[in-house]
């Protein structure tokens, strides 16, 4: 079966009842949005957030000053050795729920931020 991408950055137009809608595409399931794409994440609410999961997002840190990491319904914690992983890759990480997440990311996106999201499907 084929990983799922969106070869592009776009915003998100609508979240909700499990996943994204965005490029005039709709996506159930979880998503990391990373400068080179969109990209199906193995995650759902309430698994560990491991640094095994965001290997994505530290191959391509050189481009990322800002992940925003959507931890579901309400804010979560990262866990200190992701925290200190994205910061070593000169990475700022910032958990807050899906929405405001979300609502964050497509402002940043607008400003041509070197901005990035992981998003947990509400």
């Amino acid at each position: 079966m084929r990983e799922a991408h969106f070869p592009g950055r776009a915003p998100i137009d609508a979240y909700g009842n499990g996943g994204f809608r965005f490029a005039d595409m709709s996506h159930r399931g979880s998503v990391l949005l990373l400068p080179s794409g969109v990209y199906a994440w193995d995650v759902v609410e309430g698994d560990p957030l491991a640094i095994e999961k965001f290997r994505r997002v530290l191959d391509e840190a050189q481009e990322i000053e800002v992940l925003l990491v959507g931890t579901g319904r309400d804010i979560r914690p990262l866990p200190a050795d992701l925290k200190a992983t994205l910061k070593a890759a000169n990475i700022a990480s910032d958990p807050m729920s899906t929405g405001a997440a979300v609502r964050t990311y497509n402002v940043m996106l607008v400003e041509s931020r070197a901005v990035a999201a992981a998003l947990i499907a509400v």
